[in-house]
């Protein structure tokens, strides 16, 4: 049983929450792959019509777990194809996919929350591509997503600066389905549950197939563009010096090396 990860089933529903409050529910590799094997593995389970992922406590998730004095160390091509492998758990399964964010969606955090088919965010969620405070750049697909729901400027904006992007202003700029008062999320949650539930599976894979298509076409095109260019940016100096003072908090100084 894996403890980072609270695996539930009835009603038609596959909740996956991901349970590491106290870091904000920082993905570990143990996470990412017990998370991706559960979408894989409801392909073919007739008992689930549709998929929740959360976040248990305050936030949805941080993102990749960076704490640690020598992270960068823990960090490769391993990382980012457990990323991939993720999202692309996501988007393929010819089911519903809803993300509840209360609180923090950042980093891969974020990446997974976009890549569902519904995003339902409290009025107290955020959204926050932070690569760049760490020298890296955006992975698990968000470049490929982010641009295809608020263009270009706005995900330059993101993915450039950092910027934090509070829920209403995601829910504005179409980056989220569903926005809902915090005390009220739950039930707005449980009502787009239920009405997925009881719907009509063939008709919701084929309408699910037809819109990545038209939209994300080049998903897996930018996956390996950010494989690539992450695996680049995970050896350099500046990398180990963004997630050095990540860890110490305080203001990271990039050379360019």
């Amino acid at each position: 049983m894996n403890e980072e990860l609270d695996v539930r089933t009835g009603s038609g529903v596959l909740r996956l929450t991901m349970n590491r409050p106290d870091r904000l529910n920082a993905m570990t590799d143990t996470m990412s792959d017990a998370l991706a094997g559960e979408l894989e593995g409801a392909r073919s389970r007739d008992d689930v019509r549709v998929v929740l992922l959360a976040g248990a406590g305050g936030a949805f998730s941080a993102g990749a777990d960076v704490s640690g004095s020598e992270a960068h160390e823990r960090f490769d091509v391993r990382a980012l194809d457990r990323a991939n492998r993720l999202v692309h758990a996501v988007v393929s399964i010819d089911k519903p996919v809803l993300a509840a964010v209360r609180g923090v969606a950042a980093g891969v955090g974020c990446s997974l929350a976009l890549a569902s088919d519904l995003v339902v965010a409290g009025e107290s969620a955020s959204f926050l591509l932070a690569f760049a405070r760490i020298g890296l750049m955006p992975d698990g697909g968000a470049t490929a997503t982010v641009a295809a729901s608020v263009g270009r400027a706005r995900a330059m904006r993101m993915a450039l600066l950092g910027e934090v992007l509070p829920a209403r202003e995601a829910f504005e700029a179409g980056l989220v389905s569903h926005l809902a008062p915090d005390d009220e999320l739950d039930d707005v949650v449980e009502r787009l549950l239920a009405r997925l539930a009881s719907g009509p599976p063939l008709s919701y894979a084929a309408t699910k197939k037809a819109v990545n298509a038209a939209t994300l076409g080049h998903l897996d095109d930018a996956l390996e563009r950010e494989r690539t260019g992450q695996t680049v940016l995970l050896r350099t100096a500046d990398v180990a010096e963004g997630m050095r003072a990540f860890s110490e908090k305080r203001r990271p100084v990039f050379l360019g090396e």
